[in-house]
């Protein structure tokens, strides 16, 4: 049974009536009182709002309220879904490969992603990784997960040793801009850390050796192991690993300790490898030299030294490669009196994590 409700008049009076009842009149003032539901007030809420809105478009010009009617489609809508999820981290060969060019910079390279699209096709061709393992992050990308920010740089090499295990070959590419800054916690020899420079580096800023450090060296456990291939000016140390060698063009060569009392640059037991294009205080670049168009020399020679060394050689064979090969690019441009921008000067150079002798270690990815 439904429940009465009460009303009041305007004399004072208090009046219980039934739900359905429209109209109720006094007994001491004999005023009739007009009732209303709910569902009465909220209809005529809504035919006040609908007569509102079209007194608005009478006065608005048609294509503020076509804009207007988009937006709110737009907003009825889902949002697409733009961040596509990553391949899955877990596997025994994985590679982040960054490539970036700096379209519409005064600063614009021009081989880097090129040199990305080069170790992707070594790296399955040659070395056996499945192409879903290997995250490419260049400016031609179309998901917005895979352009070469800082963010998803560091989230790609987050990705990479997330959940090493042992022989896990992991492989970290970069080709573009590197520099240095001023080292604010005393872990540098020379008082500078060295940095990468991503797509966004003016407003985000740069990825500096300790962070990289922190993020790709430090996880690695007992068993797995990384190498970086580094194709940047300023790139001598810049995964900050313990043990520099350096080698002469006779073939010589001595490892210089770079570990410091203020932090540990090692692994958690697994092995770290950087293939380094120059010095931290040297330049690099991208000459035709190579294959008629404009190439990382870093990455040529690292690909070149592989793919010709043979089974299984030894790092240091490798490194006498490169430096052959870089040599022979000098000597070429030398003759033809074709010097380009870029500087290929620079020697590679090799960094590690494990103190060993170089001659001695084999070179498997």
């Amino acid at each position: 049974m439904a429940t009465r409700r009460e009303v009041r008049c305007r004399c004072g009076r208090r009046m219980w009536v039934q739900p359905d009842v429209r109209t109720v009149q006094c007994s001491t003032c004999h005023t009739v009182t007009q009732l209303y539901s709910l569902v009465d007030i909220a209809r005529g809420a809504n035919r006040i709002i609908h007569g509102f809105q079209q007194l608005l478009r009478q006065h608005q010009p048609q294509h503020q309220y076509h804009e207007q009617q988009q937006q709110q489609q737009m907003m009825a809508q889902p949002p697409p879904r733009l961040l596509e999820p990553l391949p899955s981290p877990f596997g025994k060969k994985r590679a982040v490969l960054c490539g970036v060019n700096y379209k519409g910079k005064s600063y614009i390279l021009k081989g880097c992603i090129s040199d990305a699209k080069s170790m992707r096709s070594f790296l399955v061709q040659q070395m056996g990784f499945p192409i879903d393992s290997i995250l490419m992050l260049t400016e031609d990308e179309a998901s917005p997960q895979r352009i070469p920010t800082k963010r998803n740089i560091r989230k790609a090499m987050r990705w990479l040793v997330e959940g090493n295990r042992a022989m896990d070959s992991l492989v970290f590419h970069f080709s573009g801009h590197g520099s240095q800054q001023k080292d604010y916690n005393g872990d540098e020899i020379d008082g500078q850390d060295e940095a990468l420079c991503p797509l966004d580096h003016e407003t985000e800023g740069k990825i500096i050796d300790d962070e990289i450090n922190r993020i790709l060296v430090r996880p690695l456990v007992h068993g797995a192991k990384l190498h970086a291939v580094i194709d940047a000016c300023n790139s001598g140390t810049v995964l900050d690993l313990p043990f520099v060698c350096r080698m002469e063009r006779n073939g010589s060569y001595e490892w210089e300790d770079h570990r410091s009392v203020r932090a540990y640059k090692g692994t958690d037991g697994g092995a770290a490898f950087c293939f380094s294009a120059c010095d931290d205080d040297e330049t690099s670049g991208y000459t035709p030299v190579f294959t008629g168009k404009n190439t990382g020399a870093m990455t040529y020679s690292f690909i070149k030294a592989v793919k010709t060394a043979g089974p299984a050689p030894t790092y240091g064979h490798l490194l006498n490669l490169m430096c052959s090969a870089i040599r022979e690019a000098q000597s070429r441009l030398a003759f033809n009196g074709d010097y380009t921008s870029s500087d290929t000067s620079a020697e590679p150079l090799l960094t590690s994590s494990d103190e060993f002798d170089l001659y001695a270690t084999k070179f498997v990815l």
